[in-house]
Formats: C-alpha cells, structure tokens, sequence
C-alpha cells in the first residue's frame, strides 16, 4: 500500500501532539481524519487537503463506533490508527487523589485507547492491512511520584499494545507504541511548574522532547517499512528510558 492511498485516524488530533502527527502524515500525502471533542475539529481538519474532522468521544464506545462508521463511509477506510488522545491529570500524590480523578485519567487515556483499536481491528484484519500507534509514556515504564494515575494508565496502554501486537502477529496488522518522555505541548498545562522541572531534570538531553521528533518516529511506525515490529515500545526519551 502506497502511502499516498493511506487514511490515517489520529485521536486528540485537534491539537499538540496529535495536530503535529497529523501533519507530518499528511504531508508525506495520507488523507487525514481527525476525532476529537473539540467542536473546532471539523475547522482543524481544513488544514488538510481532503481532511474530516468527527467529534468523537474516545471514552465512549457508542461515539467511537459512529466515528468509525463516519470514517468508513467518507473516507472509504483506515490504513492508519493513531491514538493520541490523553490528559494528564492533577499532579497529586496518591493519598490525595480523588476517585473521579483517577478513573477520568483511566477513562480517557486506557479505555479511550482500546475502544479505538477495538473498532478498527475488525476492518483492519478484514483489508489484509494496517498500522495501530498508541501513545504511551516512559512513565507508565518508571511511574512517576505525583503523577500516578497518569502513570498507571499509560502502563496499562504499553501492556495493551502488547497484548494485541501478539493477538495480531500472523496477519499484517502491526500494533506498536511509543513512550515519549515529556513533549513540548499544550499538555504541559496541565502540570505544575515543579513537575515540569522535575521530569525534565531526569533527561539526559537536557531538554524537552519536541512534537515533530515524536511525529516522525510515529510516520515509521505507521507505514509499509514497519514490517517485522509489533507490540513492541519505542522509547523517545533524550536518553531517559532505562529499559
């Protein structure tokens, strides 16, 4: 499959990390869907020759199934799934956490993840053909004091990209993660300052990761050339990650 003849779907597409993959895709010449909350997401995805924009709520299914279906219908397939949709969560330990903290932590950023690639897999495996990238973190590899919640469900995320990178192994559906240390986004308004510092104080570079470094580890992992990877963690870390 060419690339210019690729869909690709990017969650949370309507802005940081997501909008910069977004971009990077469509500029090697994929035709872009976007599905965010954001009701500006169908302005967003103007950008792009050819782009859709669907408000989908990646934590619930029955919006996820729509997104599809909308997306089948108009885009006449997905080569490509991005699931870049996350949040943070407050920077609390966890002793101080609320429970409805906690599980929208969990909700969007691990339920939101498999009901997305629960959706597509069936079609996917139907074509003879995809590529699923799931977000992760290298904190849901270390864990991350204050940050737990975020933490766990990007654990959750690595062991689910694994799960179903073996479930899918003898087909040529390819399902793989990356584990960024902390990107220069709008996610960073999110944490405190002294969170900021203290995640940055553990890279090696000395800085923080930039959206298009991450962009283009996830256009390798969303294409052809990535043939013989899968449920596999690629970490991007300014030499952070440990293991």
């Amino acid at each position: 499959m060419e690339a210019a003849q690729q869909v690709s779907v990017v969650t949370g597409g309507s802005g940081g990390l997501g909008l910069a993959i977004a971009r990077y895709l469509a500029k090697r010449g994929d035709r872009i869907v976007l599905w965010d909350l954001d009701r500006h997401v169908a302005e967003k995805a103007a950008e792009f020759e050819g782009g859709l924009g669907l408000i989908v709520d990646v934590t619930d299914q029955a919006s996820v199934a729509r997104g599809f279906e909308e997306t089948i219908e108009r885009a006449s397939g997905i080569a490509n799934l991005i699931n870049s949709a996350g949040i943070t969560g407050p920077n609390f330990s966890v002793a101080e956490y609320s429970l409805d903290d906690w599980r929208r932590v969990m909700s969007i950023n691990l339920d939101g993840t498999f009901l997305c690639c629960r959706a597509v897999v069936p079609h996917m495996t139907e074509a003879g053909y995809g590529r699923i990238v799931n977000i992760a973190s290298i904190s849901g590899k270390e864990g991350n004091a204050y940050g737990g919640a975020y933490s766990a469900s990007k654990a959750g995320v690595i062991a689910l990209t694994k799960s179903l990178g073996k479930e899918l192994a003898l087909t040529d559906v390819r399902v793989n993660c990356i584990a960024p240390a902390m990107i220069e986004t709008e996610l960073l308004q999110q944490m405190t300052e002294q969170y900021i510092a203290a995640m940055k104080g553990k890279i090696p570079m000395g800085r923080l990761g930039r959206p298009e470094e991450a962009a283009a580890l996830v256009g390798w992992l969303a294409s052809p050339a990535c043939s013989f990877s899968t449920g596999a963690v690629f970490d991007l870390s300014g030499g952070r990650a440990t293991y």
